[in-house]
């Protein structure tokens, strides 16, 4: 009886074992360890938005964790007595809203014309587009200064919307074009032989399919609005400044008023926030249709 020996098994490559560990339970608890370690800066600023000003003096705030009798919303109701906040906030809305709402509009209306519509010169006046997108907002800071404040818009609140929807336009002209290429053509043609028009196209068949893209520019711009400070202390108006703005000189004049300052910092944080987790599964499904066919 003769013995038959067999070749030795061969080892997988290092990187595919690797993957197949990546794969397993450990990654995801990895994961969510650095989702975790993510939010330290978060909770920490919420808790000490609740804590009073001499605890926040006397020790970290991670002292609430073992003296939870530390909490309080006293902060908060000395923020809403505090004018400069609070219509910093109201400030802060009216320059972000329709600064959204417009790039939002005008976006899609360019977009579907670029797509869709012949007219002379419409892949030059594309590439003229992409070309701004590389232009940043620190070069035109100067001479932008000098043009509102010939026309009367500097220091209003209609010269950082305009200026905001000016510089949002090129991204979301480039998104919402490329989107609404990809729709197919057999539906536009349907349309057509139905009756429709361009402007029955649009608000029929583009739009609906679009709405993923359409989330997603309106998240990306509202948050970029909303966070910004360097356009915002420019050509805001001095006596009603946003938030961003506001918080700002608050740590110039009062340098220890961090009773008003955590809790201010962590409303203008959860705005954003909220906005974005209402529309997450829109701006999940815009961020996806660029991806799978």
């Amino acid at each position: 009886m003769t013995a038959t020996t067999g070749t030795p098994r061969a080892r997988r490559p290092l990187p595919s074992r690797i993957a197949a560990c990546a794969g397993g339970g450990a990654l995801r608890v990895l994961l969510v360890l650095a989702g975790l370690f993510w939010l330290v800066p978060t909770v920490g600023l919420l808790l000490s938005s609740l804590r009073s000003p001499t605890d926040i003096s006397a020790s970290g705030w991670w002292q609430v964790l073992t003296a939870p009798a530390q909490l309080t919303t006293e902060n908060y109701a000395r923020l809403l007595e505090n004018d400069t906040i609070s219509g910093s906030l109201l400030s802060t809305v009216e320059i972000t809203v329709p600064a959204t709402v417009l790039v939002v509009v005008i976006g899609s209306l360019a977009g579907y014309a670029f797509a869709w519509m012949d007219f002379p010169g419409r892949d030059w006046w594309f590439l003229a587009v992409v070309a701004l997108l590389v232009v940043p907002v620190q070069v035109a800071l100067v001479p932008v200064s000098k043009l509102f404040g010939g026309i009367g818009l500097f220091e209003t609140t209609a010269g950082v919307v305009v200026f905001h929807v000016a510089f949002g336009l090129p991204f979301a002209i480039f998104l919402l074009r490329n989107f609404f290429a990809e729709i197919p053509r057999e539906l536009l043609e349907a349309a057509r032989l139905d009756g429709a028009g361009e402007v029955g196209l649009f608000t029929r068949v583009v739009l609906p399919l679009g709405g993923p893209a359409i989330a997603s520019l309106g998240i990306f711009q509202f948050l970029w609005v909303w966070n910004d400070m360097l356009v915002a202390l420019i050509f805001a108006d001095s006596e009603s400044p946003p938030i961003t703005v506001a918080l700002q000189q608050q740590v110039r004049q009062f340098g220890n008023n961090i009773d008003v300052l955590a809790p201010g910092a962590f409303v203008s944080m959860v705005i954003p926030l909220a906005v974005f987790f209402a529309f997450q599964r829109q701006f999940v499904s815009g961020v996806m249709a660029g991806a799978v066919k």
